[in-house]
């Protein structure tokens, strides 16, 4: 099996600035917004699950409403992530 997988080396980062950035992303990750998504997140996947459909390698876009490609979620659609981010 090949993949086609860019694999990125962790950040070089002193040890007071991984544990700070381990706070920001924690806290970042743990905001109204982002826990509400995540629960949606849920939802939907075993909801698709029960239907039967195939989810493998796909999110859900919480902008277009459906499951996408992790590649097309994470690339902002082209338009980036200032100028697609609804909130």
């Amino acid at each position: 099996m090949s993949r086609n997988y860019i694999v990125m080396g962790k950040q070089k980062l002193s040890r007071t600035a991984a544990a700070a950035k381990k706070a920001r992303d924690l806290a970042a990750a743990n905001t109204p917004r982002r826990a509400s998504m995540r629960a949606e997140n849920q939802r939907k996947r075993r909801e698709a699950i029960a239907k039967g459909q195939n989810i493998k390698g796909k999110d859900y876009d919480h902008n277009s409403k459906r499951f996408v490609s992790v590649k097309t979620n994470r690339g902002g659609h082209g338009m980036g992530t200032k100028k697609y981010n609804t909130k």
